[in-house]
């Protein structure tokens, strides 16, 4: 969508005389670093599985879902749905290993979902004859637990001991338990990893690399581990022995082994922070050795002992300059060379307009995932004598692109495309045949008429003149005359781009729910994204931050200023750090907004490291301890700056009691000082589910989204009185 760029004029809208006194108000508190917030008399809501804190919750379910659920749209409104998620329609998402394509399949009769495989040579027929190898839904009826899938990490080469993760109600915590594929059950005696949040992977068949809670004083202050054992097969976990100890001030340490033909590598990474961390070999002798790539690399994968990173800072090394975005390779055997750095490849260095996305490992050949002003490209990379050299895989031009399965023992490769309105198409990538053109495997069918709809790229200038990218899906002859119902996503922080692996593009919900009944969608690429490499992402870093939310608000004021909507019509979404996002902007420009659904948010940004797992992103907000980083956080928190006497939009929280990641404090607490306020709001909190999904099954997403869908339609396509306060 590189040729629908535009430049466009800055457009600046005054403040209404109660934001110019808000923001006055923040900056006379944030003076010379003197903060001074008062006593929160919420904090009784903070903790997850409070008894009266869930009471509280079920009360204001009570009332959401006496309005929401009550409208007379929302029993029809919830089985479309319903029948949309549960199509049998939908590509089948393959995971490669060796010969068979697993799938971790949901639909109306598995909402727990089934756990299935079949042959790759079958995958492509159009009814697979698919080998069930858990049902998920069966195991929880037997055990009498509500299991999450949470995924499986299966020995290769042959993949018939698999580990999987199993998860109660959709925590982030989990139980690891070995399960023999062959048998279709799990391993008696096998390994068996208590619920925590874990780190797991095989060493061999019969040691384990474990990252878990081993006990007292073996977790971060951010609460995930800290500590690496090697647990041998047969043994209790607590003779599993040490190789490997943090620091409690570090975010998280773990270990992963990588397999190639007649290979293997064990890394063992201590997480200094979120974005920094340091790499060690695991050698044979069972001793560390340190890999000396710079502390903000990231490893990507390694290809036969050549361990592939993306630095996120420039690195010189060796007599040369690597740029920061790049991709580098370095081979394992030299790492204790004196001259290391003179071995030190590089694999791709993006342009301005590109970025990095994903890595995937095949047996001569990886394949990488990149953007060009948004849009998505595979490019097939190999190493000679000279280097490494990069193909373009022939693919549709102006969508999103993603490797979908590869396996390290074969050079065949799955890759995805799809847009905004080009339901996905699965083609067959095969690396020994590098001249033979993509074949198109699978298409999913269109679930929604997007005939009459159009997908243009735009852009808008933000406060400090940046432009900010973002897509506009829209009616084909939508008239410009400010009254056409828009919704707006973001989500803009940690390095992230929006991409169908955070934010699907082609969404028969949105199709049929939304376009069908003439809602507009936008999404913005704003700053603290990944959309252009980690130069996008540290411009919105820490005492920055204030830069993406006025990204996301120069893109609704386009919005406003172009005719494609008005603040009457304009509702904004986001989750978890989109959630902040969107708690923002309706704190600080309550007047562009008429609907906001903020979902698993962080809101109390003066607490945040308090909750959940928030010590664990200092690194991207910053330490509200440190006056200076509370100054500028005081600026923004959303929490600390509602206000009485301002007029906000009806804001929708949604979040889940067993949300162990982002908890739900931070929707509980700002629920509760608006309606004190006497700014209603809509408040949903699910019973279970974690961060990732909100609920453990379809039925309960189902939900959650004719929830949503009901409230945008009563905020931005009904009339005023209907969608009013």
């Amino acid at each position: 969508m590189k040729n629908l760029r535009l430049v466009l004029a800055a457009v600046i809208l005054a403040l209404p005389a109660a934001a110019r006194a808000q923001t006055a108000a923040k900056a006379s508190a944030a003076a010379a670093h003197k903060i001074s917030v008062p006593p929160d008399p919420y904090l009784w809501l903070e903790p997850l599985h409070s008894p009266h804190a869930l009471a509280w919750a079920k009360a204001q379910n009570g009332k959401t879902l006496a309005v929401l659920a009550g409208d007379p749209r929302y029993d029809a409104l919830r089985k479309d749905i319903g029948r949309i998620l549960k199509s049998k329609s939908r590509i089948p998402q393959p995971t490669l290993r060796g010969d068979w394509v697993y799938n971790f399949w949901q639909d109306g009769t598995h909402v727990h979902g089934l756990w299935r495989r079949v042959r790759l040579a079958d995958y492509a027929k159009p009814n697979p004859p698919w080998q069930t190898v858990l049902d998920l839904d069966a195991l929880a009826k037997k055990e009498k637990q509500n299991w999450f899938w949470q995924g499986a990490d299966c020995l290769p080469p042959k993949n018939d001991r698999c580990l999987l993760s199993l998860s109660r109600g959709g925590t982030d915590a989990s139980v690891v338990r070995e399960f023999d594929v062959a048998t279709g059950s799990f391993v008696k005696g096998g390994f068996d990893v208590p619920e925590a949040k874990s780190d797991v992977d095989w060493l061999d068949q019969n040691h384990l690399l474990v990252a878990t809670n081993f006990g007292p004083g073996s977790l971060t202050t951010s609460g995930y581990p800290r500590e690496v054992k090697i647990w041998t097969r047969g043994t209790p976990l607590s003779q599993a022995r040490l190789i490997f100890s943090g620091k409690p001030s570090d975010v998280e340490e773990s270990a992963q082994t990588f397999f190639w033909p007649g290979g293997r590598a064990s890394i063992v990474t201590r997480g200094m922070t979120f974005f920094t961390s340091r790499e060690y070999l695991l050698k044979p002798s069972g001793r560390l050795e340190r890999i000396p790539l710079p502390p903000g690399a990231e490893v990507q994968g390694v290809f036969h002992g050549q361990i592939v990173a993306l630095l996120q800072s420039a690195w010189k090394t060796g007599g040369r300059f690597f740029a920061r975005g790049a991709l580098v390779s370095l081979s394992l055997d030299k790492i204790s060379a004196p001259d290391f750095g003179k071995h030190v490849r590089l694999v791709y260095l993006p342009d301005r307009a590109s970025a990095f996305v994903d890595l995937s490992v095949a047996k001569d050949v990886l394949y990488m995932d990149v953007l060009h002003d948004v849009s998505g490209r595979v490019l097939a990379m190999r190493l000679g004598p000279r280097g490494w050299t990069a193909r373009v895989i022939p693919l549709p031009d102006e969508g999103s692109t993603s490797v979908a399965g590869s396996d390290p023992f074969q050079n065949r490769a799955l890759i995805s495309y799809e847009s905004f309105l080009v339901p996905p198409t699965l083609y067959e990538v095969d690396g020994d045949a590098p001249g033979r053109k993509p074949r198109a495997i699978k298409r999913q069918s269109a679930i929604f008429d997007a005939s009459g709809m159009a997908v243009d790229q735009h852009w808008a200038k933000s406060a400090d003149g940046t432009m900010i990218p973002y897509f506009l899906v829209h009616p084909k002859n939508m008239k410009r005359d400010g009254k056409n119902p828009t919704l707006l996503y973001a989500y803009g922080g940690f390095g992230l781009p929006m991409v169908p692996a955070y934010m699907p593009y082609y969404s028969p919900v949105i199709g049929n729910e939304w376009f069908a009944k003439g809602g507009v969608f936008a999404m913005a690429n704003i700053r603290g994204g990944g959309e252009f490499g980690p130069s996008w992402h540290e411009a919105a870093l820490k005492t920055h931050r204030q830069k993406a939310y006025d990204d996301f608000i120069a893109v609704a004021e386009r919005l406003i200023k172009t005719g494609v909507t008005s603040p009457r019509r304009l509702g904004i979404m986001g989750r978890s750090n989109g959630g902040l996002l969107v708690g923002v902007a309706f704190t600080e420009r309550p007047d562009l907004f008429h609907a906001v659904i903020c979902e698993v948010p962080l809101l109390d940004m003066m607490r945040y490291i308090h909750i959940g797992a928030g010590a664990s992103w200092e690194a991207e907000y910053g330490n509200p301890a440190n006056p200076r980083m509370a100054a500028a956080i005081l600026r923004y928190s959303p929490y600390q700056n509602v206000r009485p006497g301002v007029h906000y939009p009806k804001v929708f929280f949604v979040t889940s009691s067993d949300d162990d990641r982002v908890e739900p404090a931070h929707a509980r607490k700002m629920a509760a000082k608006m309606e004190a306020m006497g700014d209603p709001v809509y408040f949903y909190e699910s019973p279970e589910g974690g961060h990732e999904r909100g609920e453990a099954s379809l039925n309960g997403t189902t939900k959650t989204m004719a929830l949503e869908y009901i409230y945008l339609y009563r905020r931005l396509m009904d009339g005023a009185a209907a969608g009013g306060r």
